[in-house]
């Protein structure tokens, strides 16, 4: 076995050389006009390219000023608010918003059938295929398990190679239809082998929605309520899609345009997402709501609760970091559309669950943190409530584990993923490469002997 202490000892001397030589003064990004984070100083990211997927509003044009706006997502040229209205009785949103954004349009019964018909044929991942690939080596960390199960999928199929359109549309169809069996059973693995739990298996149903497979394949007794299953979909059909010009988005961009295959490119896509400061933040916001529900004497007093939100933007409590989790986005100003949306039925949910206390706290917290932000803050745009404030406390009222809130994004996510893909592979054929100023200074080489 390798001596950990002594790599550990010789990393830290690579580490301060390392750091020493790679710092590059601040003052050189406005001299060349670098854009960091492909961001300029308010917040607006460089044009990369066109798309006809998704939009975001957060602005809009007053006599010839732009003006913030309340948020609007708009998927195909419909805005979400009306896909989630035009559902009625027992219908759901994922299958029909998957199809709209995968094929351009919304269906109609026959295709929304037919198309729902083929996701289900899909679910069905190879023999041996959980045992052999799956629970082998679980790991807490579900999303490396994810990236791990599907680029092994790669290795069972059989057209690879074929770099058809249809080929493409075809493989991102099978992984939309086998990512919640991937990510569920790679918990119960872990639960098993790690956490010491019971296993279980349960297979997907034909005749159940991508929601309600995922909480009856999640769940021992195999039950949920309708209520939970469409506050599951609603939240699946939020986390779809947005804008384009995300991190994940841009990945599947960018591996896409060097010709790579589709398992390789969501591989990708699931590597970008797992980082804090894109799909696991909603873990960070039900850590922060749990720790100053923890330290605060009286909850129910706003004062206290205001005054810990200054500490932890003072950078005096929690995790140090001077950030109020959930708070504020890159795009939108006056609110997301999402978090709008979606606290309707994050209501509804904590009353049927006996939570209303629970939801109290975080409607006081989503009241109090902009004041306490603009307060504190130079701010070029207001600060709202983002849909990842809400979407943890979701999961966790759906008995849903921690470790499974990023890749159930994942889930909903690899729809727009797909759609990107599709939609770079028919209009362009041309290698994303930015561009990187080098300040590099030439040096003599200097023989071993002389150093």
């Amino acid at each position: 076995m390798a001596n950990y202490a002594e790599i550990e000892r010789e990393a830290k001397i690579y580490l301060d050389e390392c750091v020493q030589n790679d710092k590059i003064d601040p003052a050189l990004f406005d001299k060349f006009g670098v854009k960091r984070g492909l961001r300029d100083k308010d917040g607006k990211g460089v044009l990369t390219g066109i798309t006809n997927i998704s939009r975001i509003d957060a602005f809009k044009m007053v006599d010839g000023k732009k003006t913030p706006c309340e948020g609007k997502l708009w998927y195909r040229g419909y805005n979400v608010y009306d896909l989630i209205r035009g559902l009625h009785g027992k219908r759901f949103a994922f299958e029909e918003a998957a199809y709209l954004l995968l094929i351009g349009d919304l269906p109609n019964a026959k295709q929304l059938e037919e198309f729902s018909n083929v996701l289900t044929k899909c679910r069905d991942l190879p023999t041996n295929f959980t045992r052999d690939v799956i629970m082998k080596a679980p790991s807490k960390d579900l999303m490396n398990t994810l990236t791990r199960s599907v680029l092994t999928l790669a290795s069972y199929d059989d057209t690879i190679g074929d770099n058809s359109l249809q080929t493409q549309l075809e493989q991102c169809i099978k992984l939309i239809s086998v990512f919640p069996m991937l990510a569920v059973y790679g918990y119960h693995a872990y639960n098993y082998y790690l956490n010491g739990e019971s296993m279980y298996i349960h297979r997907p149903q034909p005749e159940l929605s991508t929601a309600e497979n995922i909480l009856q394949m999640l769940r021992p007794d195999r039950s949920y309520t309708d209520l939970e299953a469409h506050v599951l979909d609603i939240a699946l059909l939020l986390h779809m899609e947005h804008g384009g010009g995300n991190n994940s988005t841009f990945t599947t961009r960018v591996v896409t345009s060097s010709g790579s295959d589709t398992y390789s490119v969501m591989a990708a896509a699931l590597c970008s997402l797992k980082g804090p400061k894109h799909g696991g933040a909603n873990i960070k916001v039900v850590e922060m709501v749990n720790h100053i529900r923890e330290t605060v004497h009286d909850e129910t007093d706003e004062e206290e609760v205001r005054d810990y939100l200054c500490r932890i933007l003072d950078k005096q409590a929690f995790d140090h970091k001077g950030l109020i989790y959930g708070m504020g986005h890159a795009v939108y100003s006056l609110s997301d559309p999402r978090a709008v949306v979606f606290k309707s039925f994050v209501q509804q949910l904590a009353e049927a669950k006996g939570r209303k206390k629970d939801f109290d706290f975080y409607n006081m917290i989503e009241r109090l943190a902009p004041q306490v932000i603009a307060d504190k803050r130079h701010i070029y745009k207001g600060v709202s409530t983002n849909v990842d404030f809400y979407s943890g406390f979701v999961y966790n009222m759906l008995d849903i584990p921690l470790e499974l809130y990023t890749p159930i994004f994942a889930i909903a996510r690899i729809v727009g993923w797909s759609a990107h893909r599709i939609e770079e592979l028919v209009n362009v054929d041309k290698i994303i490469r930015p561009a990187y100023e080098s300040i590099m200074e030439p040096r003599a080489y200097i023989p071993l002997e002389e150093r």
